[in-house]
């Protein structure tokens, strides 16, 4: 079985203050442009990640061609000024203690795109586990079809229940030459990696040959392609490096397909079993101008499998009326957030109003009073997530959140891609 998951050359910013250079990834605080405008006056004119990426903060009024060439350029100059020292043929072992004081663990490498298809009906190893919006796509393509490198913001989950890879670098750490310490910018929390290469490097390659090779066998025994790696943050990013990939690839030989750096992309693997990998539910709000009308449209939808106390899933409707439990008898909660973003679609196509996904019961609570109608979704077991992906394909989009914003992959390491 090809390796999907390899080592690579991993750059990483030499010579500067890395709490300058490392900042959150561009699709965080995507209502908030202050947060970005504080963290450009903050930085200043030291060398940073901020000017190598684009704020999702920004698009709306971005011009989207100058900004992918500003962000080419800086790529360029800060290669040509020696900002970068590279670790060949290596990993990266990180700890990442959040603003909350726990603690996530996770390793740098690259994943093979071929391995990797986006799409519902998807057999592939790698798996994206929401829906991709491909009309978020475009701008992110631009800017990584001239880019000379690649930072990732993109979290991939394996499944090692019994935390063999991640705890077995974590007991060797101080055998590992350490990279870096410092504490994160903007309340990011605190950053630390160590080198992992040579020996060291082929015994990570060999623990997870081997979880591989027994996930494979356990999805031949089911008679269904085996789910190996699973998308945590960043699908759209990832899907943007596929899609650049499959035209790039167009041109080039067999040979120089098989070499090639843009065939692969830089992410950080973690273990879906790690504590710090919490679940949030996502939920929805709808803005009617009748939301009477819209609750007794919800019951009606549901009405044919109400369950009693303790079965089926919950979903809360919350309106000024107060708030409502219905237990729904589905086969999972990813089929309840389908058929409830099903309801809510019905609803605005034939009456009209809008839509919001909210991270928080207490947000949605409160819309509720403000004349929304707010719909309340159960929280996802995270355990369930490589078995109903490989069932069903991937859960909705905006299924489920994983962590604050403060807390989700910064930038740091780079990698060259042509």
């Amino acid at each position: 079985m090809a390796r999907v998951f390899q080592k690579a050359d991993i750059l990483i910013p030499k010579g500067c203050d890395l709490t300058k250079w490392s900042v959150v990834a561009c699709d965080q605080f995507t209502s908030d442009p202050g947060y970005w405008d504080a963290l450009d006056k903050e930085i200043g004119n030291a060398p940073s990640a901020l000017r190598l990426i684009l704020p999702e903060a920004y698009l709306p009024d971005a011009d989207l061609s100058r900004e992918a060439a500003r962000i080419n350029a800086a790529m360029e100059d800060y290669l040509s000024r020696g900002l970068f020292r590279t670790l060949p043929e290596s990993y990266v072992y990180v700890e990442r203690t959040q603003r909350n004081g726990v603690q996530r663990r996770g390793l740098l490498g690259v994943l093979d795109l071929e391995a990797y298809d986006y799409h519902a009906d998807s057999a592939s190893p790698v798996r994206a586990t929401e829906g991709t919006v491909e009309s978020r796509l475009p701008a992110r393509i631009l800017v990584r079809a001239g880019a000379s490198l690649e930072l990732p913001h993109v979290m991939v989950f394996y499944d090692d229940p019994e935390d063999q890879i991640m705890g077995s670098l974590s007991a060797r750490k101080d055998a590992l030459e350490a990279l870096y310490d410092f504490n994160l910018i903007a309340g990011g929390g605190r950053l630390r990696g160590w080198r992992v290469h040579g020996a060291e490097a082929e015994r990570v390659d060999a623990d997870m040959d081997a979880l591989c090779a027994a996930r494979t066998e356990a999805a031949e025994r089911e008679q269904r392609p085996a789910v190996l790696y699973a998308m945590g943050d960043g699908n759209h990013s990832l899907a943007t490096a596929k899609a650049c990939w499959e035209q790039m690839k167009q041109s080039l030989t067999p040979e120089e397909r098989e070499t090639h750096p843009a065939r692969r992309s830089l992410v950080e693997l973690v273990n879906i079993h790690d504590p710090a990998i919490v679940f949030e539910p996502i939920h929805r709000a709808v803005r009617t101008g009748d939301p009477a009308a819209f609750l007794r449209m919800a019951k009606s939808f549901f009405s044919e499998r109400y369950c009693p106390e303790g079965e089926g899933y919950p979903l809360r409707l919350a309106s000024q009326a107060g708030t409502e439990t219905l237990r729904v008898k589905t086969g999972s909660v990813a089929e309840l957030i389908a058929e409830t973003d099903a309801l809510i679609a019905e609803y605005l196509e034939r009456f009209g109003g809008a839509v919001d996904y909210i991270h928080n019961d207490e947000t949605a609570l409160d819309l509720a009073q403000s004349g929304w109608v707010s719909l309340l979704l159960p929280k996802l077991d995270k355990t369930e997530l490589f078995p109903t992906v490989a069932r069903r394909g991937p859960y909705p989009r905006k299924s489920f959140s994983i962590g604050r914003a403060e807390d989700k992959r910064y930038y740091l390491e780079a990698r060259k891609i042509k």
